[in-house]
Parts: structure tokens; C-alpha cells; sequence
């Protein structure tokens, strides 16, 4: 089947925080907005026909999550990951981020030190400060542009207080698909020092052509009794407002502590449209994804060749999986808000700023490319002329 990822869609008075926030964000509307990490292009029919049905129906009462729901993460995961998840492993969360703080009041105590590896997705660092966690940074290493982990400081860094290491895999704003030898080298770290493994793995299913992922908890049993698996089908499917994400633990004693608190707090429940969709996209999605991501290669590619050959001041860190790419911009002389303020107002392209993703991120940008080609385009020719002004 094919499927239109050409077509533009008007997202604005939809209450999209990527569009109907422009001006809150960057002050100014006129700007094409690249940063949110969410898509623009329609979820696909098998979803949205599921969920019309359910509307018609008139109904929308409490429901529960049935086996459906469950085999259908098992199976997707097994056929993709060759990841045996059992089925008492799975816990419901409304969102990843939620999750992450979930997990943080569930396995830590005020006082503990948790790790974190920026650039990192920033809500990761309210995650462990917000709660009276002590964070500890282990900074990823750049090598010829591109990004590893570096193990040996994170040997030397703990210590009896760390409990817990927060992994971005594959990572957002790098790009790294962890290889499976990074991550069982990070992994016999965590086993000797009995440290926790939080893996948010949400963009696992946005893998580039030639790349793979490696769920940690796939790696050993002894491996996945320390790891807690953040997964969602939200950045597959664009699915984010259905607010519908998983949380594997395979070790009971963490189920019992992560589930407790989720009844503490009421929001295990989720809804009825975030159920029906996730059964339809981890069913029928398959297809439609091998599309999108071919279609998403041939931004990254547009993106990286229209610098390389127009712009060589800018210099895009080749991604090995999500749909952003993480732009070395230091050349340009800029930083922080003068960086960001260059982009909105002399390009009008509007992206996220490097520095908000914590240490090593200073002088880069981040570029959301899940969108029309067409819109690609124009954003790189905008950004193009405004470096040619100020050359």
C-alpha cells in the first residue's frame, strides 16, 4: 500500500504545542516549527478507523485493558526485538516522562544519586532534581562527530548513593542506536555496583536504514532483572496525545513498587482511545513504518547533503535512528539564546537549542525532519540564507 507522506497538513487551531505555540516560544508565528518531537503527518487509516468506530459507538465509559492489548505488545516486540516479554511484565503508564518520574519515587529515596548521560532529553533531568534525587552527570564523549558513552568515567563516578542510571536507547538529540556491545559494557557496570538501568526506549521503532536497536532487557535475564523498559507506540504512530506508553519490569519486587505508586496516584486507568490505538498500530503497523522510515531517511539525507554542499558551516551528526537530527552549529560563533535567536529570527525556522539538553550541547540545535519534504526544503533554503548574511 502506499501511503501519502507528502501530503501538508494544516495543524494550526488544533491546539498543537508544536504550531499553536509559536509565538509563546519563540515569539513570533511566522516561523516553521522543527523542534516538538512529534510528526506531521497523519496517523495511518488501520489506526483511525479503529478509533472512528469507537466514536461512533457513543459510549465512552471506563474499560479496562483487554489480552488484546497485551499480545499485541508481546508480539511486536518479539517479531521486531526478538524480545520475550511475558505478559505480568507489562505495566501501564500515561506517558513516558510520567514514568520516568514514576520510577524515580518508586526505586529511589530523597538523598540517592541517579545518573544521567547528556545531551540528554531534558525532562530527564527533572526527573531526579524534582523529587530531592541528587543528579550526577556522565557526560556522552563526541569522536569525529560522532557520540559514544563513556564508560570509563562513569566507573569512577559511582558511588554507595548511586541507585540508578537513567539511558536514552536510541538516543534523543544524538541519534545512537546503542550497539549491543555499548550497552553490555554499560550493563556489567550496573551489575557489579547494583545500580538500577531506566532505559526510555520510545524511539526503538525509528531505526535508519542499516541500524538496529537493542532492547536492554533483552540482553540476559541477570540483565533484564535490573532494568526497567520505557516503550510507547507515540513516536511511531504519532500517537502522542492519546497518552497511552508501557513499562516492562520483569523483576517482581520493582513491578510491585512501580505499580504501587501508580495507584497511589490514580492514573493506571488510561483511556479507550490510547487502548484501541496501540492495538492497532502494534498489530497492523508493520507496513506503514518500513514506509515512514524510508521516507524519513530521504529527509536526513536531504538534510545532511544540503549542508554539506550549501551550508559547511553547519554540520549535521548523522543519525542512527529517531527522526531529529542533532546539528554541530559551533561554527557559527553562537550560543545559547544567541543561537536560537539567529534561527527564529533571521531564518524563521524554529528548533530546539542545544544547551536545554544539559552539558555537551552548547553550539548545537536539533532539528525535527518528520515532516513533508516540501517543508524540509524551505526550512533548509531559510537556513542557508541566513548564514550567507552573516558570512
Amino acid at each position: 500500500m502506499n501511503w501519502n507522506f507528502d501530503e501538508e497538513v494544516n495543524r494550526g487551531g488544533t491546539d498543537s504545542v508544536k504550531y499553536d505555540l509559536r509565538y509563546e516560544v519563540f515569539g513570533k508565528k511566522d516561523i516553521i516549527p522543527m523542534w516538538v518531537a512529534d510528526m506531521d503527518f497523519r496517523a495511518p487509516e488501520f489506526i483511525t478507523g479503529k478509533l472512528q468506530h469507537r466514536i461512533d459507538h457513543g459510549l465512552y465509559g471506563y474499560s479496562f485493558r483487554s489480552s488484546e492489548y497485551f499480545n499485541s505488545i508481546i508480539n511486536w516486540f518479539r517479531s521486531g526485538y526478538n524480545w520475550k516479554i511475558e505478559k505480568d511484565s507489562i505495566c501501564f503508564c500515561p506517558g513516558t516522562v510520567p514514568a520516568l518520574n514514576l520510577c524515580t519515587l518508586a526505586f529511589t529515596r530523597p538523598g540517592d544519586s541517579i545518573i544521567v548521560q547528556p545531551p540528554v532529553y531534558f525532562p530527564f533531568f527533572s526527573a531526579v532534581e524534582s523529587h530531592g534525587r541528587k543528579l550526577v552527570i556522565n557526560q556522552l564523549i563526541e569522536k569525529s562527530g560522532r557520540w559514544f558513552m563513556d564508560l570509563d568515567s562513569l566507573e569512577q563516578i559511582v558511588s554507595p548513593e548511586t541507585k540508578m542510571i537513567i539511558i536514552s536507547n536510541p538516543h534523543n538529540p544524538v541519534g545512537r542506536a546503542w550497539s549491543e556491545e555499548e550497552l553490555r559494557q554499560l550493563s556489567d557496570i550496573c551489575l557489579r555496583n547494583r545500580i538500577l538501568i531506566l532505559s526510555d526506549e520510545i524511539h526503538c521503532d525509528l531505526t535508519l536504514p542499516g541500524h538496529f536497536h537493542t532492547p536492554v532487557a533483552r540482553l540476559s535475564e541477570e540483565i533484564s532483572d535490573i532494568t526497567v523498559t520505557c516503550v510507547a507506540p507515540s513516536k511511531t504512530f504519532n500517537l502522542a496525545g492519546l497518552s497511552t506508553s508501557s513499562v516492562i519490569i520483569s523483576n517482581p519486587v520493582l513491578r510491585k513498587y512501580f505499580n504501587r505508586k501508580v495507584e497511589i496516584l490514580h492514573v493506571g486507568n488510561g483511556n479507550i482511545f490510547g487502548n484501541i490505538a496501540s492495538v492497532a498500530a502494534y498489530s497492523e503497523g508493520h507496513e506503514w513504518l518500513a514506509a515512514l522510515m524510508e521516507y524519513i531517511d530521504g529527509n536526513v539525507n536531504y538534510v545532511t547533503g544540503y549542508c554539506r554542499e550549501h551550508i559547511p558551516e553547519i554540520i549535521p551528526v548523522q543519525p542512527e535512528a529517531t527522526y531529529m537530527i542533532w546539528l554541530d552549529c559551533r561554527k557559527l560563533g553562537m550560543k545559547g539564546k544567541d543561537l536560537q535567536s539567529f534561527f527564529v529570527n533571521k531564518a524563521g525556522v524554529g528548533m530546539n537549542e542545544g544547551s536545554t539538553f544539559g552539558p555537551g550541547g552548547e553550539g548545537f540545535m536539533r532539528i525535527n525532519v518528520a515532516t513533508t519534504r516540501s517543508r524540509v526544503e524551505k526550512a533548509m533554503h531559510r537556513i542557508e540564507q541566513a548564514v550567507a548574511s552573516a558570512r
